[in-house]
């Protein structure tokens, strides 16, 4: 979908926070026209809106301003944008996007995401720069929730206290993208789901995985690490049957994860990031259907604390 909207990115960071936003325009392209409607931003994320020039976004719009347009059914939306203003910066986008898609693949309880392609304006002094970038919407926990009549549940749980093939399928997809910037108990990069009396995570946040290997990136040394790129299982000890469970639906829906890898290929600007994401998740495929790679990898790293 093809966006435009304006705003500084300096008032962005010094006049929001979680509770104050500046508002600004945003027109969408809807079928040959323009469509625009008023809508409120704050910066979001600590790390990112330390870092970043184009920090992620909060948007929420008003019922009135979203009524007959693409957006009527979201009062309140993430915006993912590019962190710096480097060569590589629109498929970082593109990188973390697919984290979105593949996690689609494995689980039902994911958030649903939509690319943008945006023309963003900002001003600066007398003058407008203008920036072509990529980008993606998130949708709400809250949405999420409500498509499986449960609601967001808000307080610390051990991963042992989660429905376990869920919270295997979380912990194997996370070593898929080599991501170790999460903590499901206390919901850092992650939600939680309470839906038929069980509860459920619901990974976002990608940037700092392998997968995107963005240059921001720092790993986590603790874990014995020394590159994002570098992967390092994190779930805990669970039923034997279940981890052969997750692997074999990994290792089935390989096929499908390729396709949609190959399906983006056209997004991306530079070859060699796309050539990256296959070679990086070939890797992780090599690791899950070699018995000594999966047991060394995986199960002789399950952890018991």
């Amino acid at each position: 979908m093809k966006v435009k909207i304006n705003y500084s990115n300096k008032e962005m960071n010094k006049k929001t926070n979680d509770s104050t936003y500046i508002t600004t325009d945003l027109a969408y392209m809807d079928g040959s026209s323009w469509k625009t409607f008023e809508v409120n931003l704050r910066a979001r994320g600590n790390f990112r809106r330390a870092k970043c020039y184009f920090p992620p976004i909060k948007m929420k719009i008003k019922k009135a301003n979203r009524e007959g347009t693409l957006f009527s059914e979201n009062k309140t939306l993430k915006l993912v944008l590019p962190c710096l203003q480097q060569k590589e910066k629109n498929d970082n986008v593109i990188q973390e996007l697919l984290g979105y898609k593949f996690y689609e693949v494995f689980s039902p309880y994911h958030f649903k995401t939509r690319e943008l392609d945006i023309e963003f304006e900002e001003p600066k002094g007398k003058k407008t720069k203008v920036y072509q970038l990529k980008g993606f919407l998130i949708e709400d926990d809250k949405k999420v929730a409500k498509r499986f009549d449960g609601k967001v549940f808000e307080r610390y749980t051990h991963p042992l206290a989660m429905d376990a093939t869920t919270s295997v399928r979380n912990t194997f997809f996370q070593y898929m993208i080599g991501n170790t910037d999460f903590s499901v108990a206390y919901q850092h990069n992650g939600k939680l789901l309470f839906v038929d009396k069980k509860i459920m995570p619901l990974p976002y946040d990608f940037d700092m995985s392998g997968l995107v290997n963005a240059s921001y990136a720092v790993a986590n040394e603790t874990l014995g690490i020394s590159s994002v790129r570098e992967r390092k299982y994190r779930g805990f000890k669970r039923a034997q049957t279940i981890i052969d469970q997750v692997r074999d639906e990994f290792i089935s829906k390989k096929g499908r994860v390729f396709e949609i890898i190959e399906s983006y290929q056209d997004h991306f600007e530079l070859e060699s990031e796309y050539s990256s994401v296959v070679e990086y998740i070939e890797e992780f495929y090599k690791i899950l259907e070699d018995d000594g790679a999966f047991q060394k990898n995986i199960v002789a790293q399950l952890r018991t604390k």
